[in-house]
């Protein structure tokens, strides 16, 4: 397969390689006017003079480097002098005002739209990807050009990344995997994309990186010869039936054969398309009859034939795969494709993005649909790591075609739900969705859809968002607007609960809710770190703040409330509760409160020396949660009920212990259960209940126990885990 450009020798003159550079855009683009690249590459050289790289090239040599891969690509003459010029605002004393007086409106447009996304700085590295990332979509939604260009400086960069320290050559490839490759394979750019890709791979991890390489070498020879025999047959069996098509061959690319061996966990001699052949055909009626030649001279393998031609990819790739089989069993694909669909599979949308000619068409127009998508998507995400998260499910996603009753596509996430579906149709179908009808029958909203589906959805007006939906999307869309919905009503809600508490506790002291003024509202906002009365009101709802403790604020000194003896009952309940719910008043403490119910969460039932996190409940107070536990996500889509929580005091008292349920996987045998609970004994552990339950020669064993904290209950189950026998020792979260 061909493949960019590799980067040149350091020894060859920056004039050398501009003279190649001119030669491939008149080669590529005879009808052009070259002077702005002549101009541009003399304004470069000038203000880059006396800047080396980490090689010790020139600098010059790196915008020369990446004009180049830019006219592989058949850019027009725009784009190559924005490329000759991307780093000049950012590395000299050149500014974009300088650019447009010498070059124009065009070319400073997308040299400012470079420069932008690697100038934003933030506080942490999050902050500062996340936006860059956010600058680059809408960059790239007003003008391609400067992804593009941002493409090709990472290429060249990744090409010469041998000469940065260790810790910049992890950083540097490994965001290139996450961010820049993905886009490059979002824009159908493969060349690129693939490239990129081995790059950050031998980066990110070499010893991985050289088995690999080290595995399909050691089949290349065979693999080639393998190959040119498949090609000869072949090539005969097409001119036999008259077929006019070009035959080539190609080898995996090491980290697309990487990928396929962690995530089918299986050998090199496994990957069935290691060895592919791709026959380039003149039309779509060819593809479909090359493919009928290449299944009666090899056998299919079942469930390996897929037509991207009749259902493109996102990225607009269009191709015929299948897998077959040869004589001696061995296995090897096939794609079969057109001419104008294997430039868009090469070069993506820079093959068919045109600028001399005016407008931009309606078909490119659609080919960035997606990422106008992605944009709106993100409007209502604040947070840079579900952002980023997000993203990479956008960028990588694994897709399933669905059907509208009236035949439109509608492409989801694998294992998506008919809320995906309806939220992928508008936000107003997402919000009312009360049901779903597939393939003509009633199916529940958590259904999985499955590829060829026909989905109707069914609305009733009024209906809202349910927060256990969160559980079953599988889309950013139908999550962000589903949280968005949340956290707007359920604030508003909160917002009216606490004024309720605040006037119930106004009563006690004989004064009414109006006397109280805005800038007195203000300043305790202040004081608790708030910006408006409504958060206030809204911390006061989810029982983050005591309504008590607030109008303690704003009342004369001295004053008591009416009934002082039933907040005297009060409290005394609210101890009971604790107890009750979380054990010891001391065990766990909401930071900055000392007046909170807190309770332990029944679906996980932390222990101390967990990392735990707090949600405030309405009516029982602070749950407090494990931090990896399966509910957590869904429960702190709303930031303003997430408290800090702490354990209290040590104490490593029976009376606060905490009951704890294991199971033992274990060989049936005399004297098992013995061993078992003499090991517990001689930890001081008292067994609260113990269940044992057999069959074919095995035991399942449920025991709970009082333990005191995480180190004892690791003892426990190491101690237990080196008995003959035993096989495995799980934890179980609930009791």
């Amino acid at each position: 397969m061909a493949t960019l450009r590799q980067p040149i020798a350091t020894k060859v003159p920056t004039a050398t390689r501009f003279r190649e550079l001119m030669r491939l855009l008149s080669a590529n683009r005879p009808n052009d006017d070259l002077g702005i690249v002549e101009k541009a590459y003399e304004f470069s050289q000038k203000n880059h003079a006396g800047q080396l790289r980490a090689s010790g090239q020139p600098y010059v040599m790196h915008p020369l480097e990446v004009s180049c891969v830019l006219a592989e690509m058949k850019m027009d003459p725009v784009a190559i002098a924005a490329g000759l010029l991307h780093d000049s605002v950012e590395d000299t004393s050149v500014t974009i005002v300088d650019i447009r007086k010498e070059f124009g409106e065009q070319v400073a447009h997308i040299v400012e739209g470079v420069t932008k996304i690697g100038r934003i700085d933030f506080s942490s590295r999050e902050e500062q990807q996340a936006e860059n990332l956010r600058k680059m979509m809408l960059a790239m939604v007003d003008d391609i050009r400067v992804v593009l260009i941002k493409l090709a400086d990472r290429l060249h960069n990744m090409r010469t990344l041998e000469h940065l320290p260790p810790e910049r050559q992890q950083k540097i490839a490994k965001e290139t995997l996450d961010i820049y490759a993905p886009i490059a394979h979002r824009l159908g750019m493969g060349k690129i994309r693939g490239e990129l890709e081995d790059l950050g791979f031998r980066y990110t991890d070499p010893i991985a990186y050289e088995q690999v390489r080290e595995a399909v070498e050691a089949k290349r020879k065979q693999g080639e010869q393998f190959l040119a025999r498949v090609e000869h047959v072949l090539s005969d069996k097409l001119k036999e039936a008259g077929i006019t098509a070009t035959v080539e061959s190609r080898i995996k690319r090491l980290y697309s054969v990487h990928k396929k061996l962690v995530r089918q966990r299986i050998m090199v001699d496994q990957v069935y398309d290691l060895f592919a052949m791709r026959v380039i055909t003149r039309s779509v009626q060819d593809c479909y009859a090359v493919l009928g030649i290449i299944h009666n001279v090899w056998r299919p393998v079942p469930g390996r034939i897929k037509d991207f031609i009749a259902m493109p990819r996102p990225n607009f790739y269009q191709s015929l795969h299948t897998s077959v089989i040869t004589e001696d069993g061995t296995p090897f694909e096939m794609q079969i494709r057109t001419e104008e669909m294997h430039k868009m599979a090469e070069e993506g949308i820079a093959a068919h993005w045109k600028y001399k000619d005016g407008p931009v068409s309606a078909q490119d127009e659609q080919r960035l649909a997606w990422l106008r998508q992605v944009v709106e998507w993100q409007r209502d995400v604040s947070d840079p790591s579900e952002f980023l998260s997000t993203l990479k499910i956008d960028l990588y996603p694994e897709e399933v075609y669905t059907f509208t009753p009236k035949g439109k596509v509608v492409v989801v996430p694998r294992d998506s739900t008919p809320i995906d579906f309806a939220y992928s149709i508008h936000t107003e179908v997402g919000h009312s969705c009360v049901g779903a009808k597939v393939n003509g029958r009633m199916v529940p909203l958590r259904y999985k859809l499955h590829s060829g589906d026909i989905v109707e959805i069914l609305t009733q007006p009024g209906h809202k968002p349910s927060r256990d939906w969160l559980a079953v999307v599988k889309s950013s869309r139908a999550r962000n607007k589903i949280k968005h919905w949340l956290n707007v009503h359920q604030r508003e809600r909160a917002i009216e609960i606490g004024r309720k508490l605040i006037e119930k506790e106004a009563r006690k002291y004989r004064i009414s809710l109006k006397e109280i003024k805005d800038p007195e509202l203000q300043k305790i906002a202040s004081d608790y770190g708030l910006g408006r009365p409504d958060d206030l009101m809204a911390g006061i709802g989810y029982g983050k703040y005591s309504a008590r403790q607030v109008l303690a604020r704003l009342v004369p000194a001295g004053s008591e409330p009416i009934g002082e003896g039933e907040g005297l009952k009060a409290s005394t309940i609210a101890s009971v509760v604790r107890r009750v719910f979380g054990g010891d008043n001391n065990a766990i403490s909401v930071k900055g409160h000392g007046d909170l119910l807190v309770y332990r969460a029944r679906c996980c039932n932390p222990i101390r020396g967990e990392g735990i996190v707090g949600y405030v409940t309405r009516g029982k107070g602070v749950a407090v949660h494990a931090v990896n536990c399966s509910n957590v996500t869904n429960l702190m889509y709303e930031p303003d009920r997430r408290i800090d929580v702490q354990w209290g005091r040590d104490n490593e008292s029976v009376a606060n212990a905490y009951p704890v349920k294991l199971t033992l996987f274990c060989d049936d045998r005399a004297g098992m259960l013995k061993q078992i609970t003499a090991v517990i004994s001689d930890t001081n552990t008292n067994i609260r209940n113990i269940e044992a339950r057999t069959a074919n020669g095995q035991a399942n064993i449920d025991v709970v126990l009082d333990i005191a904290d995480l180190k004892h209950l690791q003892n426990i189950i190491n101690g237990v885990r080196k008995i003959p026998g035993v096989h495995d020792v799980q934890r179980l979260q609930k009791i």
